[in-house]
């Protein structure tokens, strides 16, 4: 029985890689073999940078609440603490919009945060 070398499975999944290679420089958007490694690097960089940008953006949240914190006299450390011991859950994404768009409700959350770090 003769050897299938040219079958469609073989040839759908070249073309799937090459489309997903669209767009990228020289040999690695035309050449199957250049292109495999492309994309397969950049399927993990995504990945990878999925799992960073969790990462990046809480970062940018604690920066700006301790902006925030700084401006009304209190440190980022010292607010989270007093916000423990208030039982005042919210989460880093809301301290940091409300910092930036209502600074009177943050500074209500300070002054509860201060109130509890005394008592």
């Amino acid at each position: 029985m003769p050897r299938a070398i040219d079958g469609t499975r073989r040839k759908n999944h070249r073309k799937e890689t090459l489309k997903l290679a669209k767009g990228y420089w020289g040999r690695r958007h035309s050449n199957h073999k250049a292109a495999k490694d492309a994309v397969a690097k950049a399927l993990q960089d995504s990945y990878n940078d999925r799992r960073n940008r969790k990462t990046d953006f809480r970062r940018l949240w604690i920066a700006r609440i301790n902006a925030a914190c700084r401006m009304r006299n209190i440190s980022y450390s010292r607010f989270m603490e007093g916000l423990s011991k208030a039982d005042i859950d919210i989460n880093r994404k809301m301290l940091a919009d409300m910092a930036a768009r209502d600074p009177v409700s943050f500074d209500a959350v300070v002054e509860k945060a201060k109130t509890a770090l005394q008592g």
